[in-house]
This record gives C-alpha cells, structure tokens and sequence, in this order.
C-alpha cells in the first residue's frame, strides 16, 4: 500500500514538471533560442519533479512487481 502512495506522489511530481516545462516554451515564441530556453529550464527547480516523479514510479513500479510474482 505504501508503494501505490509513493507511486502516485511520483505521479503528480511528473506531471507538475512536465507542466512547468511545456509552460516555459513560451519563452521561444518571444525571441529567445531553443539553447536560451534550456539555460532558463535548467535554473527552475519545479522543472526537475519531472525526473523526481519518474524515478519515484520507478521505484514503486519495481517494488509492486516483485512483490506480485510468486
């Protein structure tokens, strides 16, 4: 049970980053480059829930698993 928690708070991290770095691509529309929006992307720190979430759901999705096999 503690494993579907920790999958689904990895869940909304991933898609609360995700969301944050579609938002910053309005950045390029407005005269900036594609290498201008990753220095910008890499300084936000609500962009890196995307790979927080991601390893978290990995974690739990392995843990889910190995406990389901018998």
């Amino acid at each position: 049970m503690v494993y579907v928690f920790i999958f689904l708070i990895g869940f909304g991290f991933s898609i609360s980053g995700g969301i944050s770095i579609i938002l910053y691509l309005n950045f390029i529309p407005a005269g900036l480059s594609f290498i201008d929006y990753l220095s910008i992307v890499q300084t936000k720190m609500e962009c890196y829930f995307l790979i927080v979430g991601i390893i978290l759901m990995g974690f739990s999705l392995q843990k889910i698993s190995m406990f389901s096999v018998k």
